[in-house]
């Protein structure tokens, strides 16, 4: 099978038809023009300082609230490093980002998974678990179009998530990449712009956004934490890729951001669409809830079918797809995490028509 034929649901990239690649070459001369000393020079373990202050005014909070890092899987490693400890709880969501999971495996943490619903987190089974005597230092979150779930955390939700806590007094991990990829229903308000107590930690990227290769990523939270965190990374790296960081900057200040959001969300939404329909056609037994935004789908299949057969078998077929049990602690034998932000329309129908051939065949 070349790479040609090859039809992959299984990275969460955008296909470079919907990057600006020229937007970035032009952002890129302009922060070699404007800032040459900046962006070749070691710079601060806080990151490209413009571009902080810019990220700050996105949130409407203090530029020393702010570490911007390389991807947000390190604002992620991070903050884990400097929060959890082995044994202590940590409430993640079932499913969640199978990177994540593993990292919070690897440091030793007790986890804790809690059913995601079509408005996000079950927080009354959150409740239940906090009544039952469990104290976890950290509730990770997906709120916007969840990896892999799709799912969205509805305001309702935000609000209790916020007050439990406040009671039981653990930090909010607000892991927010796709925010600004939404091609449906109305934006939500940031548990981050929600809390009045201290209690939210916020991470984001432009890797959704601008693009993959940037690595850029930052974290929002307490003055003093970001302090603290900004020490050990001086110890790890001095201080991240100004390079990228400054180009960023420029991308941003230009306001090609914004017109680089809007085709992602364009071309995005239609192949969400279009993947929902041709799952409908060609997969009717498949349950989903389409997003709202972002890159991901989640489809659960009739217990007859194992994703452990069926993803060798789609693969022959020159599909490819993850499976669900990936971004669980146990279960999603029956899941897949189908990501549609690379697969252009015009090859959506075709690779669902690939995985129908293989859930057929692997049925019984």
């Amino acid at each position: 099978m070349t790479a040609e034929q090859l039809i992959s649901f299984a990275r969460g990239a955008p296909s470079l038809d919907i990057v600006d690649v020229e937007g970035l070459k032009a952002a890129a001369v302009r922060a070699f023009d404007a800032d040459p000393a900046g962006v070749t020079a070691y710079g601060t373990s806080v990151g490209y300082v413009p571009l902080r202050k810019w990220i700050a005014e996105k949130h409407g909070v203090e530029a020393n609230q702010v570490l911007v890092t390389n991807g947000s899987l390190q604002a992620d490693a991070f903050l884990f490093d400097h929060l959890v400890r082995p044994g202590d709880a940590v409430v993640v969501e079932r499913p969640t980002y199978d990177r994540t999971l593993l990292n919070l495996q690897r440091m030793g943490s007790e986890l804790h998974g809690i059913s995601v619903q079509p408005d996000g987190l079950d927080t009354a089974e959150l409740r239940k678990l906090l009544e039952s005597g469990v104290r976890p230092r950290l509730a990770h979150v997906i709120p916007n179009y969840q990896n892999p779930a799709g799912m969205t955390l509805s305001l309702e939700k935000r609000r209790e998530l916020l007050d439990l806590a406040a009671e039981y007094e653990f930090t909010i991990f607000e892991d927010d990449p796709y925010a600004d990829i939404r091609f449906r229903g109305e934006a939500l308000p940031s548990m981050l712009s929600l809390d009045t107590r201290n209690v939210v930690v916020h991470a984001s990227s432009f890797t959704k956004t601008v693009c993959p290769g940037v690595r850029v990523g930052y974290l929002v939270g307490p003055a003093d934490l970001i302090a603290d965190i900004a020490k050990n990374a001086t110890s790890l790296y001095i201080s991240p890729g100004m390079v990228s960081q400054a180009i960023v900057h420029q991308f941003c200040v230009s306001g090609d951001i914004d017109r680089s959001i809007e085709t992602v969300r364009a071309a995005l939404g239609e192949r969400a669409r279009v993947l929902a329909e041709s799952l409908r056609r060609h997969l009717p037994q498949a349950r989903f809830v389409e997003p709202d935004g972002g890159y991901f789908l989640w489809v659960e299949l009739p217990e007859d079918v194992l994703v452990d057969r069926l993803a060798p078998a789609a693969a022959e077929r020159g599909v490819a797809v993850v499976k669900g049990s990936d971004f669980v602690l146990d279960g999603g034998r029956h899941a897949l995490r189908l990501a549609f932000s690379a697969v252009t329309v015009d090859r959506i129908d075709e690779g669902v028509r690939r995985l129908a051939e293989a859930v057929e065949a692997v049925r019984g």
